[in-house]
């Protein structure tokens, strides 16, 4: 494999893909680029931001560019696991059988490709946990069976930071299995008069394909073989094992206001996302500043603040910029 010309070629795809999105949603280019870190890599996203901002459109016009089977899923108090992965029904009479008719599994909507879980932490934590499987081994089990999910299958899942009421908070374990968090911000005024100019002009805007399905799957062998210099994964390392406030590279803010760090999981996720940066950016090689440009989304939902930290007020991204900056500074 000719990796340089392969690297040319999905810098030159992720352009394409950007054009594309770009004729239906306005701004919102880190958000893009977030999720398609994690698309390319196999990984899922938690999107966060109020209601408005677009995140719906996002996820539907990136499943229309790249001929993805789009499914979405709207989260309620009542929903139940069923109403996500399927369940067993009883089937229509068939020759051959005693009773004339055997149950047989109606697949839920988690059997697409992009699925967008919107508002999940509506959902209760027995329905949450009927994710648990799909978003860790692209699978699912029904009774005795074990179902495997399409590929490539990425799980999108938006919540509202300020309404509370009638919700329940992720388990950490459903944290951890986002490979990053990323948080939708309001649009800025010339956005906004774009956004407008867009949406009220009457003629709605058809994203065209720009890329199969298939082209995802082969670039992830490419993401994964990018190679990035001992170094540079010590820094990953490092910088998750500085959320933890018992490691040694813990900073005074992680050792006073941080009850649990990252798992092994933010590491992976921080060297994942770095190569997908760095061929994004035409590069065939990890660095430094790519592992930074990953810390706030793939650290920041992996860090709970103890009773002092939520006392106090302090953010995750707040805490991660100071990690990055400690570690940064102890290793020059």
């Amino acid at each position: 494999m000719d990796v340089e010309h392969e690297a040319r070629i999905f810098a030159s795809n992720l352009e394409k893909i950007r054009r594309e999105i770009a004729k239906s949603i306005v701004g919102q280019n880190a958000i893009l680029e977030g999720v398609l870190a994690a698309l390319f890599t196999g990984g899922h996203v938690l999107l966060e931001g109020l209601p408005g901002l677009g995140k719906t459109r996002l996820v539907k016009a990136l499943a229309s560019a790249l001929e993805l089977d789009f499914a979405r899923v709207q989260c309620t108090p009542d929903l139940m696991p069923a109403d996500i992965i399927g369940t067993q029904i009883l089937g229509t009479p068939q020759a051959g059988l005693t009773n004339g008719r055997a149950f047989e599994f109606q697949r839920g909507p988690v059997f697409c490709n992009l699925l967008l879980v919107d508002e999940i932490n509506r959902a209760t934590p027995k329905t949450q946990s009927a994710l648990l499987q799909a978003m860790q081994e692209s699978a699912v089990t029904v009774g005795n069976a074990t179902y495997e999910l399409p590929q490539p299958h990425i799980v999108l899942a938006t919540q509202n930071p300020i309404e509370l009421e009638g919700t329940y908070p992720l388990p950490e374990a459903q944290l951890d299995r986002f490979m990053l968090k990323l948080l939708v911000q309001p649009a800025e005024l010339a956005e906004l008069v774009a956004i407008l100019e867009l949406t009220t002009a009457g003629a709605a805007v058809k994203t065209q394909k720009v890329l199969e399905r298939s082209a995802i799957l082969s670039s992830r062998e490419l993401i994964a073989a990018v190679p990035a210099a001992p170094n540079v994964v010590e820094f990953a390392a490092r910088l998750a094992l500085a959320t933890d406030p018992r490691s040694k590279d813990a900073p005074a803010s992680v050792r006073a206001n941080v009850r649990y760090g990252s798992s092994p999981r933010g590491a992976q996720a921080l060297l994942l996302a770095a190569k997908y940066f760095a061929l994004a950016a035409g590069r065939f090689n990890a660095a430094l500043d790519d592992v930074k440009k990953a810390a706030l989304p793939a650290l920041r939902h992996r860090i709970i603040l103890n009773f002092e930290g939520d006392a106090a007020g302090i953010s995750t991204d707040r805490i991660v910029e100071e990690i990055v900056a400690h570690v940064g500074g102890a290793r020059a």
